[in-house]
């Protein structure tokens, strides 16, 4: 077998509990597999940062959310699969820019690991769009692809106006940003408890805006499962 990522040949069977319980192999090798680090260990309460043993359970940009009396109670948490390291933005360069779909492969066991572990089935799973012109532009929507390895169905509710991509956007010109969601349809949101799906949590403005159109349309709570923490 080859691995995803580098291409070289490997075996694929590494433990005993792969070979008797007949899970699928990964589908990376072990030193691909490896240079990923999982986020662990103590973490905000609220943006799944990690933490230093010594620091408060929020860290200072989520007081400063919290602190803001449109934003404050917006999102009940966030939670994040993996550290922004130099290889992870190798990675995402071949998968979300240059359009290689097959990587989000590399990610559905930890990915669903991580939504049992912080969420469940009794979440509703909803991605975050893209515009029409920046989904034609990639030719997929990385935050679906990440709901699509979920063990449940996810919910088109959102649409997103076209706009300049936040990756080239300051912090400040982030959050002074118009709210680009809106809802896709008329979705029986009352009183349901949403996920939103997201590839990467930066400064949180993006998935504050979609939680705040969810929540204005009846949900009772909206939480986020993000691939990366940056």
């Amino acid at each position: 077998m080859n691995c995803l990522l580098c291409h070289s040949p490997y075996n694929p069977i590494t433990s005993w509990r792969q070979l008797f319980l007949l899970e699928d192999p990964d589908v990376l090798c072990p030193r691909c597999r490896g240079a990923f680090v999982l986020i662990d260990g103590r973490l905000c309460e609220m943006c799944g940062r990690p933490l230093e043993e010594a620091a408060p359970s929020v860290c200072p940009d989520c007081l400063r959310w919290q602190e803001d009396e449109q934003w404050g109670r917006v999102l009940v948490k966030n939670r994040s699969v993996y550290v922004y390291n130099d290889w992870m933005k190798d990675v995402v360069a071949l998968w979300k820019f240059r359009g290689d779909y097959v990587i989000v492969e590399a990610f559905r066991r930890p990915f669903v690991h991580a939504f049992f572990r912080h969420f469940g089935r009794d979440w509703c799973i909803v991605p975050i769009p893209l515009s029409r012109d920046r989904l034609d532009e990639r030719g997929f929507n990385q935050a679906e692809a990440l709901a699509r390895l979920l063990p449940s169905l996810y919910f088109p509710w959102l649409a997103r106006k076209h706009s300049e991509k936040q990756s080239k956007k300051s912090r400040r010109e982030r959050l002074e940003t118009d709210n680009p969601f809106f809802l896709a349809d008329h979705p029986p949101l009352d009183g349901k408890r949403i996920v939103l799906i997201d590839d990467i949590y930066t400064t949180g403005i993006t998935i504050r805006h979609a939680a705040l159109v969810l929540l204005e349309a009846g949900a009772a709570e909206v939480g986020a499962l993000t691939l990366i923490r940056a």
